[in-house]
């Protein structure tokens, strides 16, 4: 029987509609295939074998039962096709895998396991489940974490040391891993100034990696009583506790990475008022320095494009936002700052200038 070819032009275009809805409902497979490989340390164990190993090196090093062998095969498939991992064939045709660009991120002692573990944990990932459900409740509460948890995201770190450990460990991980590149890359924005408070700054990963650049700036971090307890001794940088909301510390430059894409708009503006306060003039170098996400900057490639919308959709469970050129401008022409430059020189994220 002759097939029609409207029909089969038809038929096709319906098996493409299908792949696309199972290509989305599956994505989350590829993250937890790559949290199964952090839980079991895939990454070290090819690591260790200098680079390349077969699945039974694998299975000798890494924290997985021998009878899981042809599971684990499938798993790396999948890491392979996702790129985590490459793979090649020995001369007997047996499956040699090696690290790729991300997977060499996993190993070393400045790799990004901690800030891994803690985006694929599952109190940040399970509150995904009922976003549908948080859509039909009035803004602005409860927000996605607390919707799933009963608690706010920010009460949990509060309440539970484990948790709170998590989360500091992450950002430190996340620090040292970009403040590197940071200042690699666009240094010129921490000279010329004395003084430099990191706001929100943790346990320091940042303000630390400044203080080792530029020794002669002096830095310190401000953050909350629970947190500033936990942090390290014997460093160059001073700890504040204290709340960003209610004052931030004088100093010539106020450094906020990662932290206003937490808020709302009213939020990052009280915020942003305490920064101006805190500053000298702008021409003694006075000046707001943020990393974050500038949406639509940076590399106009479709990989950057969706990480950077659906780190926003991301965000959106603690009723935070990722914003784009305009959102930044008005929020910061709303704080009292006179002008502001972009430079999106950190992949998907971007360093601010905010002058006042």
């Amino acid at each position: 029987m002759a097939l029609n070819l409207e029909q089969h032009i038809l038929d096709q275009g319906l098996l493409d509609g299908q792949l696309e809805l199972w290509h989305n409902t599956f994505s989350h497979i590829k993250s937890m295939a790559l949290k199964s490989a952090l839980d079991l340390g895939i990454a070290d164990a090819i690591h260790h074998q200098g680079g390349a190993a077969t699945l039974p090196q694998i299975v000798a090093k890494a924290t997985l039962h021998p009878s899981k062998i042809s599971c684990l095969r499938r798993l790396m498939r999948v890491l392979t096709v996702s790129g985590i991992f490459a793979t090649e064939h020995s001369a007997d045709g047996e499956a040699v895998y090696g690290l790729t660009p991300a997977s060499r991120l996993l190993v070393g002692s400045a790799n990004m396991v901690p800030i891994m573990n803690m985006l694929l944990h599952p109190i940040l990932v399970s509150p995904f489940s009922d976003l549908g459900t948080w859509f039909q409740h009035a803004s602005p509460d409860p927000d996605l974490f607390k919707l799933k948890h009963g608690k706010t995201f920010w009460e949990l770190a509060g309440h539970d040391p484990s948790y709170n450990t998590l989360l500091n460990d992450g950002m430190a991980s996340d620090s040292r891993f970009l403040m590197d590149i940071a200042i690699r890359e666009c240094g010129g924005v921490f000279q010329g100034i004395g003084s430099l408070v990191d706001v929100g700054g943790g346990h320091g990963g940042a303000a630390q990696a400044i203080a080792k650049a530029f020794p002669d700036v002096k830095c310190s971090v401000l953050d909350l009583d629970h947190v500033v307890a936990k942090a390290p001794s014997g460093t160059a940088v001073e700890y504040i506790a204290g709340d960003m909301f209610e004052s931030v510390p004088p100093a010539d430059a106020v450094f906020l990475k990662w932290i206003m894409h937490d808020w709302s708009d009213v939020d990052c503006i009280k915020i942003l008022k305490n920064c101006k306060k805190a500053i000298t003039t702008k021409d003694v170098g006075g000046k707001v320095i943020i990393i974050d996400m500038v949406v639509g900057a940076g590399p106009q490639d479709l990989k950057h494009k969706e990480t950077q919308v659906m780190f926003d959709l991301f965000i959106m469970f603690i009723n935070g936002i990722e914003r784009d050129e305009q959102d930044w401008k008005k929020i910061i022409f709303e704080a009292g700052f006179n002008d502001y430059k972009i430079m999106p020189v950190l992949g998907v994220r971007s360093i601010i200038e905010v002058y006042p």
